[in-house]
């Protein structure tokens, strides 16, 4: 007997096999894992889950692969910290970073989806893997892959930040720098899905790519002493990532791990990139296409595929989709790094700049509980940085150099 009951069509509900594809034949809605509930529910337990490893694959019961886990066996568990320091500069008690700007092996929230996409590319037979990717995506396939043995294809904007183009070099994949934005990249990497028989983690593979992130959640409300937050502040660039947040808490509320989930599930967005943000203002379904002009690159996408699902998800449970200027996302790179020490790239200076946005506008409140998601490193990113923190001050190497030195500072 399998947890795997298929691939199931979001809009018309048609069913598939669980194989590498994606989209319904039918009505091209997008599709998604369908799981035996009451299976796993027989198999799954808080005491299993605590005695797992210190991995997102403590959570195997609830992820899509059908044999033992081969990818990212490192990846997950990251630090959740109650950040008493910035929850004091914004006026919240209860105030935590889910920090995935440390998660191995290439620092972002991706290692998690790619953990999982391989991992089932491996089931299924592949021996070349791909993605279309704004960054991170691109860096965490090219190190899993080195490291599973497979051929590697990245497809990525010519335009990224040094460190990210080096993050994928360095593994030795063949890079890909496309000169267009994100969304030209994707359009072009379904088209290649289309003509040679690889696994693109977040095309045909992306129905089991996407179910990694669900790992977040659970990680989560484990580490809140098995429940649920009132809030949580997602980066939002396809929309996957908030939706897949909320379905990992609903799925732990429908197997009993958690009880009386009502979290209010709020999106961030930069506003040189904020589709998502702009059509749930103007409170409408149809997310006008843009051409991406932002300083937070992984998240610039200008036609997020999962956008409607997250803006619906949002409205269901009360909450609310932000954007937030460049100069704000310094800001909070800068809030985040001076209050918690910790460094975080352009997206997560997304999230924090909302955080206080909201909490400016009243949305969070002092005595309740907030989880913010920080889902990069700032090493990554240093460009966009370097011009908001100074340069170190230059001394001759005496005490009267240094002294004048502390002399100017103090004024």
């Amino acid at each position: 007997m399998s947890k795997i009951k298929g691939l199931v069509c979001k809009e018309c509900k048609k069913e598939y096999a669980a194989e590498a594809i994606h989209v319904c034949e039918f009505c091209f809605g997008p599709l998604e894992v369908a799981y035996d509930y009451e299976y796993i529910q027989t198999k799954i337990s808080k005491e299993k889950i605590m005695n797992g490893p210190l991995s997102l694959w403590r959570y195997e019961d609830l992820l899509p692969i059908e044999s033992t886990p081969t990818v990212g066996l490192h990846t997950g568990f990251t630090p959740m910290i109650h950040a008493k320091n910035l929850g004091l500069k914004l006026g919240l008690d209860h105030l935590y970073i889910k920090n995935d700007s440390v998660n191995p092996p290439t620092l972002s929230f991706k290692d998690r989806v790619v953990a999982v996409a391989l991992t089932r590319a491996k089931e299924l037979g592949f021996d070349t893997v791909a993605c279309a990717s704004t960054g991170n995506l691109a860096n965490s396939v090219s190190a899993n892959a080195a490291q599973a043995g497979f051929k590697c294809f990245v497809f990525i904007p010519a335009d990224l930040e040094a460190g990210k183009i080096l993050g994928n070099l360095v593994y030795n994949p063949t890079v890909i720098a496309v000169e267009g934005n994100y969304d030209d990249v994707n359009r072009l990497c379904s088209e290649i899905a289309g003509e040679y028989p690889w696994a693109f983690v977040n095309i045909n593979l992306r129905p089991y790519y996407s179910e990694g992130s669900k790992t977040l959640a659970y990680e989560t409300a484990e580490a809140l002493d098995w429940q649920a937050p009132d809030h949580v502040v997602v980066p939002i660039a396809s929309g996957s990532l908030l939706t897949k947040i909320y379905k990992g808490f609903h799925e732990f509320e429908r197997l009993g791990l958690i009880s009386n989930v009502s979290t209010q599930i709020h999106g961030a967005q930069a506003l040189g990139c904020s589709p998502v943000a702009t059509a749930f203002k103007k409170k409408t379904d149809f997310i006008q296409p843009v051409k991406p002009d932002t300083i937070a690159k992984s998240l610039a996408i200008g036609n997020p595929a999962d956008g409607f699902y997250a803006i619906k998800i949002a409205q269901e449970t009360g909450g609310v989709i932000e954007s937030v200027t460049d100069k704000e996302i310094l800001e909070g790179i800068k809030l985040l790094a001076e209050n918690e020490g910790i460094f975080t790239e352009t997206a997560g200076g997304v999230t924090v700049a909302v955080l206080k946005k909201l909490t400016d506008q009243g949305v969070l409140k002092k005595g309740e509980s907030i989880v913010a998601y920080i889902t990069g490193n700032g090493l990554k990113t240093q460009e966009a940085i370097a011009p908001a923190v100074g340069a170190p001050s230059l001394i001759q190497p005496n005490l009267k150099s240094f002294q004048q030195t502390l002399k100017e500072e103090a004024k």
